[in-house]
């Protein structure tokens, strides 16, 4: 592992944050999937009075390292499930409790990582100084207690294949090395399988093969995204693994593939519901605010979406993969007083309208259409300029 040494950094602040005890740490259990949320709680005085100090760590192995960093001083256990959720509560994952001095390494980690990629680190840097002080050395038990509460126990084979492709295609050679045996990881030797470019796995369809002398072994088709080219390509990966690990991994073909193709092939359907909102806009986003508590949030020209994400990463657990798998329901309210709500199963859409009917907007809510799509549509109306969802359809009928 490389290990470039990094520089505390000392602040102002650095002084509010002593006489600290650990009380807790936990991290999410979705290092497989590039991403881990990470937090730490202590104790800390101020003025003398004893107090919560929280800090939430987002990390992304193939991009940022440390990404993103915020922390909450008090002891009101709603506001700190709530910055819990709005940072971690997309990735899908279980809090696993770690120790501190776990935490603590893997805060040097992080930084170590954003140092190599050359990404500054997130700000106050100094509230979190003084977990790079005493800088922990290798040692291969912490490691493989950490890899263990990081990483989710791989379920199958179909699974594992999965991961394997997203990281070896992520450039991530840290994440590879949990679920491969293959030699020349370390040494950046992973050119049998990725890009030459980091790229982004949309999609991986598997098909499994029993060889001559009995062993098995998994034909992947995958559909990437290949970064700073805006290229897609479609590789044919074959694939053995043993003991839970992949030990051999060879890329049979590749070619580039049109955004017409790539359509068609993350072609889906999509159900949507329209509301007409009887109450005012502002009224509405803070009750959605308020049911959609995990939700990722985002401003758009014309409106605001709320995407809510499965509770877990189940969907890498199948024989085909889709990226957007992960997301369960969609809720667009407009500017306009239209809320649209979409998802791409039967029972999902009924549960997102069973939530709006139970909440305090049932009452303020009129359903004006339900429409089933061949393929998604939703966020392409949430990306265009247009007022009302039923023009915006009116207007792409007339274009096909």
């Amino acid at each position: 592992m490389d290990r470039n040494r990094f520089k505390v950094i000392k602040g102002g602040n650095e002084s509010r944050i002593e006489n600290r005890e650990f009380v807790a740490a936990y991290i999410t259990d979705t290092r497989l999937m590039g991403v881990v949320g990470l937090r730490i709680h202590w104790e800390i005085k101020e003025a003398g009075v004893p107090m919560g100090f929280h800090q939430f760590f987002y990390f992304d192995a193939e991009e940022y390292g440390l990404d993103s960093y915020k922390s909450y001083r008090g002891d009101d256990e709603s506001a700190v499930e709530a910055m819990e959720d709005a940072m971690f509560g997309g990735l899908g994952g279980q809090m696993i409790p770690l120790t501190e001095q776990e935490a603590r390494f893997l805060v040097q980690d992080f930084c170590r990582d954003s140092q190599m990629m050359g990404v500054r680190l997130p700000e106050p840097r100094e509230e979190y100084a003084f977990l790079l002080e005493n800088e922990i050395g290798d040692d291969p038990w912490l490691l493989r207690s950490i890899v263990r509460k990081m990483c989710v126990e791989l379920q199958s084979d179909y699974e594992l294949v999965h991961y394997f492709l997203m990281r070896s295609y992520g450039k991530d050679k840290k994440g590879l090395s949990y679920v491969s045996d293959m030699e020349g990881i370390e040494s950046g030797r992973i050119e049998d399988v990725a890009e030459p470019y980091g790229a982004t796995l949309y999609k991986n369809t598997i098909e499994e093969f029993i060889n001559e002398d009995g062993s098995t072994s998994y034909l992947s088709e995958s559909l990437v995204e290949v970064d700073h080219l805006n290229q897609y390509r479609l590789i044919m990966t074959e694939v053995q693994v043993g003991d839970n690990k992949v030990i051999s991994a060879k890329r049979r073909s590749a070619f580039t593939v049109t955004t017409q193709e790539v359509a068609m092939m993350l072609s889906r359907p999509e159900f949507v519901t329209v509301f007409e909102v009887l109450a005012q806009e502002e009224d509405a986003n803070n009750v959605l605010e308020e049911i959609l508590t995990t939700a990722m949030k985002s401003r758009h020209d014309n409106g605001k979406l709320y995407m809510v994400f499965h509770q877990n990463n189940e969907h890498v657990n199948r024989r085909i993969f889709r990226l957007n798998d992960d997301i369960q329901s969609l809720f667009y309210m407009t500017d306009f007083g239209q809320l649209i709500v979409g998802a791409y199963t039967l029972p999902a859409i009924w549960e997102a309208e069973r939530k709006l009917q139970k909440s305090k907007l049932g009452m303020v809510l009129m359903p004006t259409a339900k429409f089933e799509f061949k393929e998604p549509v939703l966020l392409d109306f949430v990306q265009s300029d247009y007022e009302d969802f039923e023009d915006f359809l009116e207007d792409i009928k007339g274009e096909q």
